[in-house]
């Protein structure tokens, strides 16, 4: 039996696709009609494991984040603005294993293609409150 690797690359691409979103470079203005839905990813330090979730916010919390309505409702606060979700004040260790995290998709009828490393899981924890705790 063979094992199969994917990408995180290849992975975003294929959820961008199933979200009905294209490559930032090609971000209209407005997402299409229906479409309100993120797909959020979060890696390990190369690649070395990955995982993603659907989060639909609209016309209510649902998909298969554990937390949807807590995320929703950061996201709602911070505008949609992943640059602007909760932080929370918390001790973390100097480890550095870094994790990816992720988000593809539409928010509130706008295109959303954002991404950030952080330095270890508790750093991102802290930074981004229920959006990527899954």
């Amino acid at each position: 039996m063979r094992s199969l690797t994917v990408t995180s690359a290849a992975l975003l691409a294929c959820a961008a696709a199933a979200a009905g979103a294209v490559p930032s470079a090609a971000v209209s203005a407005e997402a299409p009609p229906g479409k309100h839905e993120i797909f959020l990813t979060v890696s390990g330090d190369a690649d070395t494991w990955i995982r993603g979730v659907l989060l639909s916010c609209v016309p209510e919390p649902s998909g298969h984040h554990p937390f949807a309505r807590e995320a929703c409702a950061e996201l709602d606060r911070a505008g949609g603005d992943f640059d602007r979700l909760p932080q929370e004040d918390r001790i973390c260790t100097k480890e550095y294993a870094p994790v990816t995290v992720g988000a593809t998709g539409t928010f509130q009828g706008r295109p959303v293609d954002w991404h950030r490393t952080y330095g270890n899981a508790c750093e991102m924890a802290a930074s981004t409150g229920h959006v990527f705790s899954f």
